[in-house]
Formats: structure tokens, C-alpha cells, sequence
């Protein structure tokens, strides 16, 4: 650009031995920095401008055959942004131009037009008028081709920076394909992530499920069969927080040529609450009907019972199918019966009485079967 400008002064030393024999050919307009408005009455714009449709009317024939160029070059250089700069030298090319198109009748076809971001604050307007060879000297064809090879140097720059910008645009356009491509890329990786989180949650809940979640089960209280008193009970979970229950028992044993009895049977309904998050701690309530024959000494008792209470306890999960559960009662029973000895195998009644009895009703070790 420096180069650029120094044959720009040059060209203004050689303009007077110019003018002597082609005209003015070279015409400047200066702007105020960081303008775009062409004044006359700043620094002598007006001279100049009449002195350049002084030179186009007398050359305009030519110049609408196209045979007389006209170069307009704008610039600007006192802006910061480069993208700024260019558009506000376009725009002062573009009013020099309008004067012209307006006051004489050109077309933009007339004009050449090169916009650079250094320089000035100005426009210059080249009109390359041409001489019959009998007229031009060694100077004038010089100064002719010299202006020619500039025009050429200059359009081949302008080409250049047109291609630079169009490669930076396309880069940009590439990186940005880049970062939505690396965008998606790690969205669906998120993605997948997060899907085989919850398969690996509905695992894990699935082989630990929150809650013991069966719906009917079968019971077997072990300290009753431990005693050579078979029970067996069902409980229908209506829901994880309740469940409904039944349990019973029965044995019959005689020894001693039966002189010794152990006889009982019992049916225990229940209605338990499950709490907490597992459900396996509980509340519930304990109905307890039977009858038994005891006889373990000399003196026997058969008779009734019934009560009931309020049973706590806990489940011990041992795998998906059994438990062992802990459990307690606590409440009211009433026994009546009756006395009896047995003389020569022939029971002898000894009187009626009536128990009660507050405190322990029911214990229980039960393992439990969940079928589903």
C-alpha cells in the first residue's frame, strides 16, 4: 500500500505536463475521518468537481462506448474495524459516482471501482483519456501503460482479497459444522449415558426391590412345631402397607396308657400394618378362638379360649422367596374349662373355672413362603 501511494504522489507531480496535452486525468475528493458525506466546500471539493464534469462532458461519448475508463478508488483509514472501514469507503466511491450518474447520464458500467481500508480519507477519480499516436509522446505512453498495469495490479489485489475472504468465510463455516457436529455428538453420548443409568436402576430395584413385594405366601410358625404342634397359616398382602392373615394349629398326643393328654387346636386371624420404606417391620391386630385338653399330671383341664391383642414384629428376608419372621402379641385371654382325673380310664369332672389372662398371647419364629 505504501508503494501504492507513492506512485499516487507521482502521479499528482506529473499531473501539469499531463494536463498539456490529454486534461486532467486524475481528480481527488477529500472526506472528513469517519465520514461518508461528500462537501463541496470542504477542501476544495468544488474545484474538483468541476473540473471532473468539465472532462466527462467533453470525453462522454467515449466513456458511455466504454473506449474512456473511468477509476474510482475509495478509502479509508480511520476506523478500527476493517469490515467498517471497506463499507465506508464503498460508500464514498458510490457518491462521487451518483454526482456523475445524476448531473451527466453515466452508468455504473462506466466506472471501475476499488475500495481499500488504508490510505486517507479521500476518493480519486482516474479518466485515462487516449491520444492518436501522432500526439503521444514517450511520457504520455509511459504514464498510460504505467496506469494500465496499476488498474491491472490493483484488480488482480482486489481478486486476491476476495478469494482470502471468501476462504476465512468458508473455514468459519466449516469449524462452526465442526462445534454442532462435537455438540450432538456429546449430546447423544449424554444420552446414552443416561439410559443405561436407568436400565442399571430398574436392575438394581428389580433384584433389591424397595419392599417385599408378594401377594400371597404361605406360614409355618417353627416354635409351634417345635413343641410337636403343627401350625400352618396364608397371609394375603392387600397392598405393601397391609395384609390380612390366618394362622392355625392342631395336635392330639396321649401317653402313659392315656393317662397322659396333650390336645389343642387354634385359629388366629390378623390384621398387620407393614411400615417403613422396605415394609417389613409391622403392626397388627390378633383374634385368637380354640380349645384344648392339657392332662400332665394327676389332674386334667379341658375347655375354651378366646381373646386377643396387638401384635409387632419383623421380617428377615432370606432370599426372593423366604423370610423369618419375628414376631410378638400382647393381650387378653380367656380361658373356661373344667377339672377332671381319670379313674380306671373314665374321666371324673372336678369342677368348672374361669382364667383370665393379660400379657404374652403369642409368639412366633414363622418362616414364610412367598408363592407370588
Amino acid at each position: 500500500m505504501k508503494k501504492y501511494v507513492t506512485s499516487l504522489m507521482l502521479c499528482l507531480l506529473m499531473l501539469p505536463l499531463v494536463a498539456q496535452t490529454q486534461g486532467d486525468t486524475i481528480y481527488h475528493f477529500r472526506f472528513e475521518p469517519g465520514n461518508d458525506g461528500l462537501y463541496t466546500a470542504y477542501r476544495n471539493n468544488g474545484t474538483e468537481l468541476s473540473r471532473l464534469l468539465a472532462c466527462v462532458v467533453q470525453n462522454k461519448e467515449a466513456i458511455l462506448a466504454g473506449t474512456v475508463p473511468i477509476q474510482v478508488d475509495g478509502y479509508c483509514n480511520s476506523l478500527d474495524d476493517e469490515t467498517e472501514a471497506r463499507a465506508t469507503a464503498r460508500i464514498r466511491s458510490n457518491r462521487v459516482k451518483s454526482e456523475l450518474i445524476t448531473r451527466e447520464g453515466l452508468t455504473e458500467a462506466c466506472f471501475t471501482t476499488r475500495n481499500h481500508t488504508s490510505g486517507g480519507d479521500y476518493v480519486t477519480v482516474r479518466i485515462v483519456i487516449p491520444t492518436s499516436p501522432s500526439e503521444t509522446g514517450p511520457e504520455q505512453q509511459a504514464e498510460t501503460e504505467r496506469l494500465a498495469a496499476e488498474a491491472q495490479r490493483a484488480t488482480a489485489e482486489q481478486e486476491a482479497e476476495q478469494a482470502r475472504l471468501a476462504a476465512e468465510k468458508q473455514q468459519a463455516e466449516a469449524e462452526r459444522l465442526r462445534a454442532e457436529a462435537e455438540a450432538q455428538r456429546i449430546a447423544a453420548e449424554q444420552k446414552a449415558e443416561q439410559a443405561r443409568q436407568a436400565a442399571k436402576q430398574q436392575r438394581t430395584e428389580a433384584s433389591h426391590p424397595a419392599h417385599d413385594s408378594y401377594h400371597l405366601a404361605l406360614r409355618a410358625n417353627l416354635l409351634r412345631w417345635a413343641t410337636l404342634t403343627p401350625d400352618l397359616g396364608i397371609e394375603w398382602r392387600i397392598c405393601p402397607s397391609w395384609g390380612l392373615m390366618v394362622n392355625g394349629s392342631w395336635t392330639s398326643w396321649t401317653w402313659d396308657n392315656n393317662a397322659r393328654r396333650y390336645a389343642l387346636w387354634e385359629v388366629s386371624p390378623e390384621l398387620r400394618w407393614y411400615l417403613g420404606k422396605q415394609k417389613r417391620g409391622y403392626l397388627g391386630l390378633l383374634y385368637k378362638v380354640g380349645q384344648f385338653n392339657y392332662k400332665l399330671c394327676g389332674t386334667g383341664r379341658q375347655g375354651d379360649l378366646m381373646g386377643g391383642g396387638i401384635t409387632g414384629g419383623y421380617q428377615l428376608r432370606l432370599n426372593r422367596a423366604l423370610s423369618l419372621d419375628f414376631n410378638l402379641g400382647l393381650g387378653y385371654l380367656n380361658a373356661d374349662y373344667e377339672k377332671y382325673i381319670t379313674i380306671d380310664g373314665v374321666r371324673v369332672r372336678r369342677g368348672n373355672k374361669t382364667k383370665d389372662w393379660w400379657g404374652p398371647i403369642n409368639a412366633g419364629v414363622t418362616l414364610v413362603w412367598k408363592i407370588f
